[in-house]
């Protein structure tokens, strides 16, 4: 797919290997340097999704007009000095909790801006016909990332103090952005509708266009609710695991870790499924047992038999995900036309995380008045129910919507 695919691979991979490392670096911080509570760690997640999400929401018409290599350079540039302030203020003693929200929403609305530009930029860079093995890829890379960063961050946490791992993490966008900036191909921008109102009829022209075709507006409910219940657990597990259950740092990291090679099997056998089986089947079968095999963290118990479970549970999980999202992403990119993939794109990124903050608070306060295992159950219950939001057979046979022909080259 050319030397300008392999650059924009290596951007996301490197950067993607920096953000595992860091795998629970703010909740970890959060429980064992500020001693903050159960509810204190969720409001840390969501507050910092949901500003994030707010504020990121006026960027997709913003990404859509202007080129999108910059638009990557800055937001890696963006969450590289973001983060670094967190090791920086760690070492002269002023690190607080308001500090890690701040960085939390800095990095978040960077990072949704850089999704919508790279995703956009990843149509014009690759054929269509090639997008199943390009989505693979970044997939396949994704995961390898989740095994290898979480033991490895446990172990430099174990070894160099809390804040190691953020400070690997705030390198890694650095070297993103030098990557990015070696792209020599063409770059794409939609060019401005003079008769176009600004304001809020551009920002919700992608939440427009997800809401007319019947398999989009699918797959995004689909999406945004089993990301929001998977995601609202996620620091309960934490506080549950290193502060209830006493698991060390480097354990819990191997634990998130080692799952994560299913979803790499997963990403490589996805595009082989797809033309063994028909895309439907394996969307539909890889939908279905993603929200089942959650339920399986209701035994979470302390000591190796806890471990173990979590391992498995995650295992099968992610493995079901590294088949899925491939052709979810393939799916979304196709029939979405170029002109507006940044905007839909902003708009899923944007939408999902509000979603996850509400129920990351949600499941905070359900927490708070139970326990967190208790609270980790019910939404693996609820997970249950997501499958009847997926695309029927008849939607994914019908022709994607047609918008006027957009994203003209730039040099």
């Amino acid at each position: 797919m050319g030397p300008d695919f392999r650059r924009l691979w290596w951007a996301y991979a490197v950067s993607t290997y920096g953000t595992w490392t860091a795998f629970g670096a703010f909740p970890l911080i959060a429980v064992r340097v500020l001693d903050s509570s159960a509810f204190a760690v969720s409001l840390l997640e969501a507050a910092g999704l949901a500003v994030a999400a707010v504020a990121a929401f006026p960027l997709g018409p913003w990404v859509e007009h202007r080129a999108k290599r910059p638009v990557m350079i800055a937001t890696d540039l963006a969450r590289f000095l973001a983060m670094a302030s967190v090791p920086v203020a760690y070492f002269l003693g002023l690190l607080s909790y308001v500090q890690l929200l701040v960085v939390s929403v800095v990095c978040g609305t960077a990072g949704l801006a850089f999704t919508a530009a790279s995703g956009a930029y990843l149509k014009h860079l690759v054929p269509g016909d090639r997008l199943l093995v390009a989505n693979g890829r970044f997939e396949g890379t994704s995961w390898v990332a989740t095994a290898a960063g979480p033991p490895l961050g446990g172990a430099l946490v174990g070894l160099l103090g809390p804040v190691v791992t953020v400070l690997a993490d705030s390198v890694s966008y650095l070297l993103s952005a030098l990557a990015v900036r070696r792209i020599r191909g063409s770059d794409v921008a939609t060019p401005r509708d003079p008769a176009a109102r600004p304001g809020a009829a551009g920002l919700l022209h992608g939440g427009r266009f997800i809401r007319r075709d019947p398999v989009l507006r699918r797959l995004f409910l689909n999406q945004v609710l089993v990301g929001g219940l998977i995601m609202a657990t996620s620091p309960l597990l934490a506080v549950l695991l290193l502060g209830e259950y006493g698991v060390p740092a480097w354990q819990y990291g191997l634990a998130f870790g080692v799952p994560a090679l299913g979803g790499f099997v997963g990403a490589r056998l996805s595009a082989r499924l797809v033309r063994r089986h028909g895309r439907y089947r394996v969307l539909a079968a890889s939908g279905w047992l993603r929200s089942l095999f959650p339920l399986g963290l209701a035994f979470l118990r302390p000591g190796v038999p806890g471990l173990v479970t979590l391992i498995v549970v995650e295992g099968l999980l992610i493995t079901c995900m590294g088949v899925y999202n491939p052709i979810h992403a393939t799916e979304r990119l196709q029939r979405t036309p170029r002109d507006s993939a940044a905007r839909v794109l902003s708009t899923w990124s944007v939408s999902s995380r509000l979603v996850q903050a509400a129920l990351m608070l949600t499941w905070g306060v359900l927490a708070a008045l139970t326990t967190p295992l208790t609270a980790i159950t019910a939404s693996s219950a609820l997970l249950l129910a997501t499958p009847l939001l997926l695309p029927r057979r008849s939607h994914l046979t019908a022709p994607p919507l047609t918008a006027p022909p957009g994203g003209v080259p730039v040099a």
